[in-house]
């Protein structure tokens, strides 16, 4: 299926030639999100709990600084941070550790 995306003048021009070869491949994507709110709720959520429990207590040196400190947030993110949607699991308990594996047949 062939769309058609507007692209802003936001956009880079190495923005613009991914996009331009995204539509040659008549590859179907969707950028504008109109009436799906739903689509980017959740990358929104973490994005936020980033910002208020990392990036804005922290002085970062420099990019090289950032990147780590932000790793290990996720990391403590992921694998220690209890999240009361997942019944107090951590993601990696709730999606990764799921349940122990199903023993083959003799």
């Amino acid at each position: 299926m062939r769309i058609s995306v507007r692209i802003s003048a936001a956009f880079s021009q190495r923005e613009h030639d991914f996009i331009k070869v995204i539509n040659g491949a008549e590859i179907a994507i969707s950028m504008d999100g109109r009436g799906a709110w739903r689509d980017n709720v959740f990358v929104e959520r973490l994005w936020r709990t980033i910002k208020y429990e990392e990036v804005c207590l922290r002085a970062y040196g420099g990019v090289t600084e950032a990147r780590a400190s932000i790793g290990r947030y996720l990391a403590f993110y992921n694998g220690k941070r209890p999240h009361s949607s997942l019944g107090g699991r951590t993601p990696d308990q709730a999606y990764v550790n799921l349940a122990t594996p199903i023993p083959a047949a003799a």
